[in-house]
C-alpha cells in the first residue's frame, strides 16, 4: 500500500501536466475491470453526461533533468518520492472499484535514467493489464531518450501515449530544458505513427496505441508568439497525426532568473485552443489565422479576427453559401452549418429559423443575410466593440424549474 505523503507528493506533482483529456480509444473489456470505449477525461464529461475522472500521478519525482521551469527538477528542493509498479497498481485497481476513477494517467521524473524510468512505466502498465486485468483508460507519458524498443512495448498496453513538447523551439528547450532536444521527442512520436499504421494496416488481433498520441506545450515562459506556436502545431498535426496538442499558460512554480515572474494570461491559453480547433476542424490554415512574429488577437476570437480583416467575403447569404463559407462566419459552428444546409433545402430561411438553430446571432447577424435581409452593423470599429462586447460573459443566473424552454439560453461554444 502506497504511504499517504508518497501519494500527496506524486499527484501534487503531476497537476501541471494538461495533456489529458477524452480518450477517444477503442479498448473493449474482454473479461476483467474497467472499460477504456466511452470518452474518459480528467474531471470533465462525456457525451451523455456522466463526469468521470483520471488518477493522475507520476511514479517518481526525483528527476536527474533539470528543465528550469519545472518543480521536479534536480536543483530545486521540492520532497521527492517514488512509487512502486505494484503500488500504482494497487492504487488504480482500488480507486476504480470505489468509484472514484475511470482510468489512469501515468507520468514520471526522469528517475536515475531515461531507459530505467520507462522500464518502471512500462512494467507497470503491463501489470495492470495482464495481472490485474485492468481495462480501463491508460494514458502514459513517454520519456525522451528512451530505448524504442520500450516505446514500443508500452504502446501494446496503453490506450494513448505523449510526449510533451513544452517548449516551441530549439532554442528555448536548449536554454530551459537542457538535456532536451526536438529530436529526442520527434523520434519517438514518429515511431509510434509509423507502427500504429503499420498495425492497422495489417489488421492484427489486439491493441496498439487505441487513442494515438497528444503533446502540451507551455505558453509563456519563452519568448515566442502565437504565430510561431500554431505553426508547430500544424505541423505536428501534419506530420505526426497527434490527436490533440495541450496548452498550459505557464504558471511560476520557482524562482529562475530566465523564466518570466508573472503567469502567463489564461486567455492568451484560451485564444490558442480556438485557434487549434478552427485548424483542425474549419478548414483554416495557420497562415490565415495570425503571421508568425505575432500573437492573436485578445479582444476577439481568431475567426472573428479573420472575418474582420476579410469583410470583402461577407455578408453571404445562409440560403446559398457553400459549407466552407458558411463554417468561417463567426457564430455558426460545424453542428449549426449542417442544419442550415439541410433546412434550406425545404424552405428559405429568416434570422428567426437560425435562432431555433442556436446560431450565435450576436456575432452571426454582422456577417450574414438571410433571405435578403442584412441585420448587422457595416462599420468596421462598431463590429468590433460590438463582437468584444459579446467575449464578456453574462451574469450568472439560477435556473427555474418552472422557465418556459424559449426562455432558456444555451452555450454552443461554436466560433
Amino acid at each position: 500500500m502506497i504511504a499517504r505523503e508518497t501519494l500527496r507528493i506524486l499527484t501534487e506533482s503531476a497537476k501541471y501536466d494538461v495533456s489529458c483529456s477524452s480518450s477517444g480509444s477503442g479498448r473493449k473489456n474482454t473479461g476483467g475491470i474497467g472499460n477504456g470505449m466511452p470518452d474518459g477525461c480528467c474531471h470533465s464529461f462525456t457525451p451523455d453526461g456522466r463526469c468521470v475522472s483520471l488518477l493522475k500521478i507520476l511514479m517518481s519525482n526525483d528527476c536527474v533533468f533539470d528543465c528550469k521551469y519545472c518543480m521536479s527538477r534536480r536543483s530545486f528542493g521540492t520532497p521527492r518520492a517514488s512509487a512502486t509498479p505494484e503500488e500504482i497498481c494497487e492504487l488504480t485497481v482500488d480507486f476504480y472499484k470505489r468509484n472514484y476513477i475511470e482510468g489512469l494517467f501515468l507520468s514520471s521524473a526522469v528517475h536515475i535514467s531515461p531507459d530505467h524510468t520507462m522500464e518502471q512505466l512500462v512494467r507497470t502498465v503491463k501489470l495492470l493489464r495482464t495481472k490485474y486485468q485492468f481495462h480501463g483508460y491508460v494514458h502514459l507519458k513517454g520519456i525522451p531518450r528512451a530505448d524504442p524498443l520500450l516505446v514500443t512495448e508500452a504502446a501494446k498496453y496503453a490506450d494513448r501515449m505523449s510526449y510533451n513538447m513544452e517548449l516551441p523551439s530549439e532554442k528555448s528547450l536548449k536554454l530551459l530544458a537542457p538535456q532536451k532536444d526536438k529530436e529526442s521527442l520527434f523520434v519517438p512520436m514518429k515511431q509510434l505513427q509509423r507502427e500504429r499504421t503499420i498495425f492497422r494496416g495489417e489488421k492484427r488481433r489486439g491493441f496498439f496505441l487505441p487513442a494515438g498520441q497528444t503533446t502540451q506545450m507551455i505558453v509563456g515562459a519563452s519568448p515566442e508568439r502565437d504565430g510561431q506556436i500554431l505553426r508547430l502545431t500544424q505541423s505536428l498535426y501534419r506530420a505526426v497525426g497527434l490527436k490533440r496538442v495541450y496548452y498550459s499558460s505557464y504558471t511560476p512554480v520557482v524562482d529562475d532568473p530566465l523564466l518570466p515572474s508573472a503567469q502567463s494570461p489564461a486567455l492568451r491559453e484560451h485564444r490558442l485552443y480556438q485557434a487549434d480547433w478552427l485548424l483542425r476542424f474549419y478548414g483554416f490554415d495557420v497562415a490565415e489565422l495570425v503571421p508568425e512574429d505575432e500573437d492573436l488577437p485578445l479582444d476577439v476570437d481568431p475567426k472573428c479576427a479573420w472575418a474582420l480583416r476579410n469583410l470583402q467575403y461577407f455578408p453571404v447569404e445562409v440560403n446559398r453559401a457553400p459549407l466552407e463559407m458558411l463554417l468561417r462566419v463567426p457564430g455558426i459552428g460545424g453542428k449549426s452549418a449542417q442544419k442550415i444546409l439541410s433546412a434550406r433545402r425545404y424552405t428559405s430561411l429568416t434570422f428567426e429559423h437560425l435562432r431555433k438553430m442556436r446560431v450565435v446571432l450576436r456575432r452571426a447577424r454582422h456577417f450574414i443575410t438571410a433571405g435578403g435581409k442584412f441585420c448587422g452593423e457595416k462599420n468596421l470599429l462598431s463590429v468590433r466593440g460590438l463582437l468584444a462586447a459579446a467575449e464578456q460573459p453574462e451574469q450568472p443566473q439560477q435556473l427555474s424549474l418552472f422557465d418556459t424552454p424559449a426562455a432558456r439560453s444555451a452555450l454552443t461554444g461554436e466560433l
